[in-house]
C-alpha cells in the first residue's frame, strides 16, 4: 500500500511510521515540518529495515501548496494513495480567560483545516477501497470528561470528528472509507509539555502501532465512525 502520514516526526505519528515500514510491504510518505526530526526518523527506519521505502517530506500543512505533494506522489508513488493518516496537530493548554482569538485560530488551522486541505488535495489520487484516518481526541468526543485549559484544542478536535462523519457520507459512492480515532492520552512530547509530570498508561509506540494497524484494516469494519481509543469510560 501507499500510505501518507502527517505529523510524522514525533509522538504517535513517528511510531506509526516505524510500524508501517517494518514489514517492507508499503511505501510510506512521512510529512512534518522539522527536517532534523524527519532525518532521525529516516535513519531509525533504515536501521530497522534497510530495504524500507520511506519518503520523509518537509511540508507545512497550513501554508505550503499541496500541488508539490501531488507531483511527488505522481513520480514516486504511482500517483496513488491507499491510506491517509491525518495525525498532525498541536495543543494549547491555557485557561479560557487567558486565551486569545488567535489561539482558537491556530488550533482550528492546525487540528482541523490543515487536514481538510490535504484531504481535498489528495482525493483525486485515492482509489476505491482506500482509507482516510483522522486522529481526533477524547477531548473532542461528545460526552467524555473534559479538562480545564483545553477548550480551544478540544473544540478543534470536535470539528474534525464531525468532518469525518460528513466526509464518509460524501465519499461513499467512491468507496473511500473515512474514520476517526479519538485518542486518549499517550506518553508523547506533546503530552509532557501540556501536562508536566503526568504519566500516561499508554506508551507512544503502543498507540502508534494501533494507528498503523487500523489504517491498514479498520475500513473493513468501520466507516464514518468516531472511535474512542482510551482506557477510561468517556
Amino acid at each position: 500500500m501507499n500510505i501518507i502520514i502527517t505529523g510524522a516526526s514525533s509522538g504517535v505519528g513517528f511510531e506509526a511510521v516505524i510500524e508501517l515500514i517494518t514489514s517492507g510491504k508499503h511505501k510510506v510518505m512521512a510529512i512534518a515540518r522539522s527536517q532534523d526530526k524527519l532525518q532521525r526518523l529516516f535513519e531509525i527506519a533504515r536501521s530497522i529495515n534497510p530495504d524500507c521505502v520511506l519518503y520523509p517530506i518537509v511540508f507545512d500543512l497550513v501554508s505550503d501548496d499541496p500541488a508539490a505533494l501531488l507531483q511527488f506522489i505522481g513520480t514516486h508513488m504511482d500517483n496513488r494513495v491507499d491510506a491517509l493518516i491525518n495525525n498532525a496537530g498541536v495543543l494549547i493548554n491555557k485557561p479560557f480567560q487567558e486565551l486569545e482569538e488567535i489561539d482558537f485560530v491556530d488550533m482550528l488551522q492546525s487540528n482541523y483545516l490543515s487536514h481538510v486541505r490535504i484531504t481535498q488535495a489528495l482525493l483525486g489520487v485515492m482509489p476505491a477501497g482506500s482509507h482516510i484516518v483522522n486522529i481526533g481526541s477524547m477531548g473532542g468526543y461528545q460526552g467524555s470528561a473534559k479538562f480545564a485549559g483545553l477548550s480551544a484544542y478540544s473544540a478543534s478536535k470536535a470539528a474534525l470528528h464531525v468532518f469525518t462523519e460528513c466526509l464518509a457520507q460524501e465519499l461513499a459512492e467512491q468507496q473511500i472509507s473515512v474514520n476517526c480515532l479519538a485518542l486518549g492520552s499517550a506518553q508523547t512530547e506533546m503530552l509532557e509539555k501540556a501536562f508536566p509530570g503526568y504519566q500516561s498508561p499508554v506508551m507512544a509506540f503502543e498507540m502508534g502501532k494501533y494507528i498503523a494497524d487500523f489504517a491498514l484494516t479498520g475500513h473493513k469494519f468501520f466507516n464514518g465512525k468516531i472511535l474512542p481509543v482510551a482506557l477510561t469510560t468517556p
